[in-house]
């Protein structure tokens, strides 16, 4: 499917909307109908692909079903919680602004928490934000999952995070409603009116939170949601769920659910800053005029679809080739960086070093709660010179991320250092219209990179330019990323195929895929899904009676789970011989349509089925052929292992 071919249609766009569209799921998990062919997609169609599903979050409200961004009853929520950001700004003492949350929520906590409490810096203002994130600040760079299932350390982080603090404004955010960990935050706000006011951000109805028994605890993450429900009558409590459709690919919030969470906390307090020391009222118009800025920085990448294919493409080619992609950020950006890298190995099975993002500075910059990490943690460009470089060549990609405010002189030394061991140099940078400043250095640049996406934004610059460019930089990441893996195989349609299994969610998600791809019962999936942990073909007693945590506690050392488990569901064969196949087929897309082909499976066109051979099962060369004809372009077979 080339670039030209894919169309994004109204009806899409809207599909995910009805009652009888995949009914048993919350929005968050569901399928998004813009993107079932994305495994079959050019690179080109993927960017188009990504932007369209992005829209989405600024889609106006369709009837009574689900609210969105710019909703009236959203809007007026964020105006009543940023007028409770507003009275902690204007008398400090002994208050605190907690932004919470697990994985890529605690990592936007992180970067918003730093970016207002600079802010507050550069006014001689003392610093009232704070972040947690779930697994502490390793979390910030690496997957650390199961502490999202821990609802008392949840509890204990936040009481350590406010001891001594008289009035705390929580912020708790879970995308799909479902995170124990924020949970038992909340359960904590909520026994304790007198000091905490609960404010929950997540992008699924209320009816739609998780309501699965959490060990250990008297409540759900649904029970808690209708406590607050009942508070919010009388704003004790605050919840912001607009729903911003499916995912690109299913299930993965820190696409969709993250840029969201990031545009949500900004408006609120961007807006309660501008009333604290401007004494600019917080006004509906205000709330929404931040809001359209928003909106129309997803319109910037749109103008540069043919730049972003090409690198996009360039990253894909990287991965497939067992090599890596690295950014190398400034300022926020890098942080930016550092996110998405880290995001790649829960959501796509990727090894650590796939992707990896360095930031100028390194720590000093990034100014976190523990400091320094240690030496499994290294994230500077002096790291990177020094750990990475001298081990990269040709293959390996390299990105610089950088605005025209950063030390251009800098980014350009860096470039000349990567340059002497490849040539596969990019960059992406951002400018305000007219400026001129360091177009020497920046030509020079240009000469040393293979490509230069020049981001240009329009002059006069507003004051929310620094978050315009973080938001677009975030998509450009997240397209980048996301396509690179769909273009090295991991995904099958828009479901993630390799996802870890290290927490309830992952565990259940990966059983609902299972069921929906197999089409055999949940119990029998369940089972392939356990033997694909335990790498047994027989369960035990010990296995079977075992709870989810130590199911996902044993899956974190594991790779490959999910195929395994399919490809054994598929063909009922051993573990091993699962194994052997996907060595012999690792593109997993292509692995489960010849499967089906291979199979000549009666639901497929005639035309595919091979009634004039035989047909010798899974990796049977007529049906490979067939199916490379039919259901590939030619740019596209070198996608395929035949």
């Amino acid at each position: 499917m080339s670039g030209s071919e894919w169309t994004c249609r109204l009806s899409s766009m809207h599909e995910w909307e009805s009652p009888y569209y995949e009914p048993s799921l919350p929005v968050s998990e569901k399928s998004n109908p813009l993107t079932r062919d994305i495994d079959r997609a050019s690179s080109g169609c993927i960017v188009r692909m990504l932007q369209a599903c992005d829209s989405q979050m600024f889609l106006e409200e369709a009837g009574a079903t689900y609210q969105r961004l710019m909703s009236d009853g959203v809007v007026e929520t964020l105006m009543e919680v940023a007028k409770k950001v507003e009275l902690i700004l204007k008398d400090p003492r002994d208050s605190l602004v907690v932004l919470s949350g697990c994985g890529t929520s605690g990592r936007l906590a992180f970067l918003v928490t730093s970016a207002f409490n600079r802010a507050l810096k550069e006014l001689n203002q003392s610093p009232v934000y704070s972040y947690i994130i779930a697994g502490g600040d390793k979390a910030l760079f690496s997957s650390q999952e199961a502490p999202e299932d821990d609802p008392k350390l949840g509890m204990l982080s936040l009481k350590e995070a406010c001891e001594g603090k008289k009035r705390v404004l929580f912020i708790g955010i879970s995308c799909g409603l479902s995170a124990p960990f924020v949970a038992g935050q909340l359960d904590l706000c909520l026994q304790n009116p007198q000091v905490y006011t609960p404010v929950l951000v997540g992008f699924n109805p209320t009816h739609q939170a998780r309501d699965e028994p959490i060990p250990g605890c008297s409540f759900t993450f649904r029970s808690v949601v209708q406590r607050m429900e009942g508070l919010a009558k009388s704003q004790k409590a605050f919840l912001i769920n607009p729903a911003v459709g499916p995912e690109a690919i299913s299930g993965s919030s820190r696409m969709k659910g993250g840029s969201a969470t990031k545009i949500l906390l900004e408006v609120v307090l961007s807006a309660a800053h501008a009333a604290a020391f401007t004494h600019t009222p917080i006004t509906q118009q205000g709330i929404l005029q931040h809001m359209r800025a928003y909106e129309k920085t997803l319109e910037i990448p749109c103008a540069h679809n043919e730049g972003m294919s090409a690198l996009l493409e360039a990253a894909g080619k990287s991965l497939q080739r067992g090599r890596r992609v690295c950014y190398l950020g400034w300022g926020s950006l890098g942080v930016l960086g550092l996110v998405d890298a880290s995001e790649c190995v829960p959501t796509f099975g990727a090894d650590y070093e796939d992707v990896r993002g360095f930031i100028s500075g390194g720590y000093n910059e990034l100014k976190n709660n523990e400091g320094p990490l240690g030496p499994d943690f290294r994230i500077s460009h002096e790291d990177f010179l020094h750990l990475v470089l001298p081990s990269l060549d040709d293959h390996d990609m390299v990105l610089l991320i950088y605005t025209q405010t950063d030390d251009v002189s800098d980014v350009e030394k860096l470039a000349r250092r990567v340059r002497e061991k490849t040539s596969n140099l990019h960059a992406v940078y951002h400018r305000v219209d007219g400026d001129t400043a360091a177009t020497v250095q920046q030509d020079d640049i240009n000469k040393l990179c293979l490509s230069s996406l020049r981001i240009t934004w329009p002059s006069p610059a507003s004051g929310l330019l620094q978050m315009q460019w973080e938001l677009c930089t975030k998509l450009f990441l997240n397209a980048l990323s996301t396509g690179a893996h769909v273009l090295k195989g991991k995904i099958y349609q828009n479901h993630m195929m390799d996802l870890q299994v290290t927490n309830s969610k992952l565990y259940c998600r990966a059983t609902r895929l299972l069921q929906k791809l197999s089409g055999c019962p949940e119990s029998k999936c369940e089972e392939a899904l356990l033997k694909a942990v335990y790498k047994v073909d027989n369960l035990t007693v010990e296995i079977t009676s075992s709870d989810i945590s130590t199911h996902t506690h044993t899956a974190r050392t594991r790779t490959k789970v999910v195929p395994l488990a399919l490809v054994c569901l598929l063909t009922g064969c051993s573990l091993a011989e699962a194994e052997l196949r996907l060595e012999q087929q690792p593109i997993f897309s292509a692995q489960y349509r010849l499967f089906h082909i291979g199979q000549c499976d009666v639901s497929q066109p005639q035309s595919l089925r091979g009634p004039t051979h035989t047909c010798t099962g899974l990796v049977c060369r007529v049906c490979i052929l067939r199916a490379a004809e039919q259901l590939w372009e030619p740019l596209e077979l070198s996608r395929v292992q035949r």
